[in-house]
């Protein structure tokens, strides 16, 4: 646990990325994290965001950054394109194997659960909705191939939301990549965009858990309904 807590801590740090492989280990990492399903807990969207302030700041590989936040865009857009391609292909491969995996403190059934409901309460938009939500963001692919979905449907809404989801987060860094303020204050920046983004996630478990336990408790017991309904009659 603290290995994950210390990689987390790198991967927003300008300074690692940069001495660690630069934006071409920014790519893996989203591969990672929207392919695999064991790189749920990568910090995506801060690390995009970053990606986005260390382009402001590069000439690498043009001389124009304009040019290089295109060029960068698409490549991570295309990382995250062949990721979620993987997760596809898996969830056609495993369905049964992830069905019946018993949970350890990597996986869970419950993400693969959480995933599917997200996904048949959207449709095809849930691949689009799921690129700006942590975890949905890595098993929505996994189940959409469970699910069968039909791989014309998945490529059209794959490409569209990675596209999206790369050109927003890296294009708000990259405005942000030359103020001052914003440099001095990234810790508090990345803390805004974790909770933004998990937000809708945290307050779905708390409030469905909560709706859960009010469903399955019964509104009177069974005896205490039949003494009212004798009660009425006498009455």
């Amino acid at each position: 646990m603290e290995s994950i807590l210390e990689l987390f801590s790198n991967l927003t740090s300008p300074d690692w990325i940069m001495q660690n492989g630069g934006m071409y280990f920014v790519l893996l990492i989203v591969f990672i994290e929207t392919g695999l399903f064991f790189g749920f807990f990568l910090p995506g969207d801060p690390l995009l965001f970053i990606s986005g302030m260390i382009i402001a700041n590069s000439s690498y590989p043009f001389e124009t950054s304009g040019l290089n936040l295109v060029f960068w865009i698409m490549l991570i857009a295309t990382s995250g394109i062949i990721g979620n391609f993987a997760g596809y292909w898996f969830g056609r491969k495993s369905e049964k194997w992830l069905s019946h995996r018993k949970d350890t403190w990597l996986f869970k059934k419950k993400y693969i659960f959480s995933a599917k409901e997200f996904y048949e309460k959207n449709g095809g938009g849930a691949i689009v909705l799921a690129r700006f939500l942590p975890l949905i963001r890595t098993f929505a692919p996994i189940v959409a191939g469970m699910v069968q979905m039909k791989m014309s449907k998945f490529t059209f809404y794959n490409i569209l939301g990675s596209i999206l989801w790369a050109g927003t987060i890296v294009s708000a860094g990259y405005l942000l990549g030359d103020n001052a303020w914003a440099r001095e204050n990234l810790e508090k920046i990345m803390i805004g965009i974790v909770l933004l983004s998990t937000g809708p996630v945290l307050l779905k478990l708390i409030f469905g858990k909560k709706k859960a336990v009010i469903d399955v408790i019964p509104e009177k017991p069974i005896v205490e309904k039949e003494m009212e309904q004798q009660l009425e009659e006498v009455l």
